[in-house]
């Protein structure tokens, strides 16, 4: 028979939902849900939207708490009022202060999609996309203070394919995750789940993405600029500025892939929107121009009435924002 443990689960985008329902479904309780404050949203951003976390939670009936702080006393004693076995934190979004870390009976395990300690921080999926990394996974962690510095339990590690994008991994990365957290958390009730301190070498931060990145530097490798693509797809999405219809436009694009054909960085070089960059070129398979539906860069060519020879503004700041 499974151990059944009291839960306080700590979570709030897409990323962190499977791993929710997967607790559920060993048949932990799950004394309480942790998200952020529902925000302003709809298309004239007037109504509350609640996190996917919340959704989930709310569906199943579950407790929902989502406090702006974690850091007053009253907030830190409903927490520790809980009387939770374990807290299982995925993507919250919140500082955990030395109170709340304590409060669970066997300590605050975190969920990270990285292998730590590269990529601690806010953004590890889109970070390891961007700096082309051949790998990731997700650890299990002890949470301490330090920012994922703690020791890790379980790591699963997986390669990273050449066409995926950061949110098509961050949905394979919540499956993985999920798994491995559900495999853990009995072996944590039975005392058998060991944790190894983090290497003191290697450690990177995955500061979290400006929009000042999403601008595209066509002088870069084509690797470079496939990478940033698909580390910033489908948000906030990199983009490109060029002239349609006589005006500049912000194009994003959202899925390429590496070609060997040359030319001036930026230029379109092929109708099947092919542009080139410092080294080589991409192009361009899925692209999505100002308030309308993402489509293929053909599609794109042939909308936008754009040539083999239009140009795309090389630099990393377009013009229309210096």
């Amino acid at each position: 028979m499974r151990a059944r443990m009291r839960v306080i689960f700590m979570g709030a985008p897409d990323f962190a939902v499977p791993a929710l329902r997967a607790i559920v479904e060993r048949g932990h309780e799950v004394v309480a849900v942790y998200t952020r404050s529902p925000q302003p949203g709809g298309r004239r951003g007037l109504e509350l939207t609640r996190t996917p976390v919340h959704r989930l939670a709310a569906s199943l009936g579950l407790t929902v708490e989502a406090p702006a702080t974690l850091r007053n006393a009253e907030t830190q004693e409903a927490f520790r009022a809980f009387a939770a076995d374990v807290a299982v934190v995925v993507a919250y979004g919140l500082i955990l202060p030395p109170p709340v870390l304590a409060a669970p009976k066997l300590g605050c395990l975190n969920l990270h999609a990285s292998l730590l300690p590269r990529w601690r921080g806010a953004a590890p999926i889109q970070r390891a996309l961007m700096a082309g990394d051949a790998e990731t996974g997700v650890d299990l962690m002890r949470m301490e203070e330090g920012l994922d510095t703690g020791p890790v339990a379980r790591e699963i590690r997986t390669p990273i394919h050449p066409d995926e994008t950061a949110g098509e991994l961050a949905v394979r990365l919540a499956e993985i995750g999920a798994g491995l957290i559900a495999e853990a958390l009995p072996e944590l009730a039975g005392g058998r789940l060991a944790f190894r301190a983090q290497s003191a070498e290697g450690a990177t931060y995955a500061h979290k993405i400006d929009k000042s990145e999403a601008a595209i530097d066509w002088s870069a490798d084509a690797v470079a600029v496939r990478n940033r693509i698909h580390g910033l797809s489908p948000a906030p999405g990199a983009y490109g500025e060029i002239t349609i219809g006589g005006r500049p436009e912000r194009v994003k694009i959202l899925r390429a892939e590496v070609v060997a054909q040359a030319g001036q960085p930026g230029a379109v070089v092929d109708p099947t929107l092919v542009v080139a960059c410092g080294d080589r070129a991409i192009r361009v398979i899925t692209a999505q121009r100002p308030g309308r539906t993402a489509m293929s860069g053909r599609e794109l060519m042939r909308g936008a009435k754009l040539e083999v020879g239009a140009q795309f503004n090389p630099a990393a700041r377009p013009q229309s924002e210096r």
